[in-house]
């Protein structure tokens, strides 16, 4: 079983607006980002606090340890989109990206950084 986040983790996570490991693109109002994520490895913890959604390139599995306690097992297909519309600095969330399979996570995300205005 794999542990929580800890306190540490979750302050570090706050204070790491890194949603990607490469940010690709940047406008007014959004930023573009690729995540790449090796077997075995882990992309760190990390705040999202705008409204994003994440498209994945690869099949794999992941794990993710979130700040509220809950550590959640994701199998991904290649295309799977997911999209969280209502985030804001008030109820912003940290978590980690932990790859569980044998094949690199490859992920495009974008995150709208204006937030209440048509884009």
């Amino acid at each position: 079983m794999t542990a929580p986040l800890t306190n540490h983790e979750i302050t570090e996570g706050r204070a790491n607006p890194r949603i990607g490991t490469a940010l690709v693109a940047e406008t007014d109002g959004m930023r573009i980002w690729h995540l790449r994520v090796p077997p075995g490895e882990t992309h760190l913890p990390h705040r999202h606090d705008h409204p994003y959604f994440w498209t994945v390139l690869t099949d794999g599995t992941g794990r993710s340890r979130f700040d509220d306690g809950r550590v959640v097992d994701v199998t991904y297909t290649n295309g799977q989109t997911q999209h969280f519309p209502d985030l804001s600095p008030d109820n912003a969330f940290v978590h980690d990206l932990i790859n569980t399979g044998e094949t690199e996570l490859v992920f495009v995300t974008v995150e709208f950084t204006k937030q209440g205005e048509d884009l």
